[in-house]
């Protein structure tokens, strides 16, 4: 009975077969890339392909050094590794130790190296951009002599300014030598002292604009003393030229935009400038004017007339002050005077007639009836009448006598003349 062998036996087999054939141990193969899938384990999964065959491939995360670009779908690579059988699957793959880009993409796989060499350089870095000058008037532009772009430069350059001065210095823009001819052009116009620079060329292939991709090209703009726009191909491409010039314009025409100051623009600002300096100016004058006066009522002020002026009339209103104080006090004096004038008048007139009442009352208490009646004489009436003679009464009357305690009615029994008493007034 013939040998049966178990699956593990013949992959095994395959397996060191394969080991065994040295061109599979180290074997370049080419082909486009079809479902490559980035694995969260850092290993890459893929196939390549061509008109005939897919050959299964992966290249381990430890191998990824050998890998200078993203992969993609439909790219053609050229991938360097060896062959060997998976023993679970029996199947046998490609295992990846480089991988490099097939023709334009070997060019795209250098222009991404010194992309990434000069950016870690710093070349790119914001820092070291510098502003296009706003009025440019003299503009070198290196560029091929009979392409569309110096064309497109000068026709925009004519709308906008035709004062500004252009300066063409011819470069070959492609082929061999032409990364020289442009670094030529930068060097010329930093001594021929231009405000500022263009290097650009209409669109292309990679290949056609690889002179803007050379290292050299690119530290001459870099090392350049004067602004640089590059303004190299269409809006799509990107050279290394754009990565380290101070400005990026999509197109030669984009560029012609950015450096030549528009003239008509700039007039209707020269204008708008004049009128707003004119109001500023009428309105600094007005304003001026105002302050002066404000100065020199302020100076007036404190000048020594007007201070002189001043003190004068605090003098005279303090004098006016004083003197009514002491017209008032003098009146109020006057016043008082008078009043104390007055009541030693009356005072005096008081005590005359203190005086006089004192002399008067004493006369009246001396012919006071009760004076004489208290002292022992009588008061002596007939029917309410004084009796004042002998002759006033007669026999037989009634009489009244007012003594200093009572009354006494007394009958006249006769009467008799004698000496008079006292004297008639």
């Amino acid at each position: 009975m013939e040998s049966v062998y178990t699956v593990e036996q013949v992959n095994k087999y395959i397996k060191n077969m394969f080991a065994q054939d040295f061109m599979l141990t180290n074997i370049l193969v080419k082909g486009e890339v079809s479902n490559c899938k980035y694995h969260s384990s850092g290993h890459i999964y893929f196939s390549i392909k061509d008109k005939s065959g897919v050959l299964n491939c992966v290249m381990f995360r430890s191998a990824r050094g050998g890998l200078a670009f993203e992969m993609e779908e439909g790219q053609n690579v050229i991938i360097t590794g060896k062959i060997e059988v998976y023993e679970k699957t029996g199947a046998y793959q490609l295992y990846a130790k480089s991988i490099e880009l097939e023709g334009s993409g070997a060019l795209y796989q250098k222009y991404e190296a010194l992309k990434k060499e000069l950016q870690e350089r710093g070349m790119f870095e914001e820092m070291y951009k510098r502003d296009i000058p706003k009025y440019a008037t003299r503009i070198g532009i290196c560029t091929a002599e009979t392409g569309a772009a110096i064309q497109d430069i000068m026709r925009i350059s004519s709308r906008r300014n035709p004062y500004v001065q252009l300066y063409l210095h011819p470069c070959q823009v492609q082929g061999k030598g032409a990364a020289e001819s442009i670094v030529n052009g930068i060097h010329h116009f930093e001594q021929f002292v231009v405000d500022v620079i263009i290097v650009g060329r209409g669109g292309g292939s990679i290949e056609d604009l690889w002179a803007f991709n050379e290292e050299i090209v690119a530290q001459a703009i870099f090392d350049c003393s004067i602004p640089v726009i590059s303004a190299v191909g269409h809006e799509s491409d990107h050279t290394i030229a754009d990565y380290v010039a101070d400005v990026v314009a999509s197109t030669p025409s984009a560029a012609a935009e950015l450096a030549v100051f528009d003239y008509a623009e700039f007039q209707r600002t020269l204008e708008s400038y004049k009128v707003s300096l004119q109001d500023k100016v009428l309105y600094k004058i007005s304003d001026m004017r105002r302050s002066l006066r404000e100065y020199e009522a302020r100076l007036s002020a404190v000048s020594p007339s007007a201070q002189l002026t001043g003190k004068k009339q605090y003098l005279a209103d303090v004098e006016d002050v004083l003197r009514r104080i002491i017209n008032e006090k003098l009146t109020a004096h006057k016043h008082h005077l008078e009043i104390l004038r007055l009541s030693d008048l009356v005072n005096e007139k008081l005590r005359d007639r203190k005086h006089t009442l004192e002399i008067l009352s004493e006369k009246l208490n001396g012919l006071s009836p009760l004076m004489k009646i208290s002292g022992g004489y009588a008061h002596i009436s007939k029917d309410g009448e004084s009796v004042m003679s002998v002759d006033d009464v007669k026999g037989g009357d009634n009489l009244s006598l007012i003594i200093r305690d009572g009354k006494i009615d007394a009958e006249v029994k006769g009467t008799e003349k004698g000496e008079r008493y006292g004297k008639e007034d």
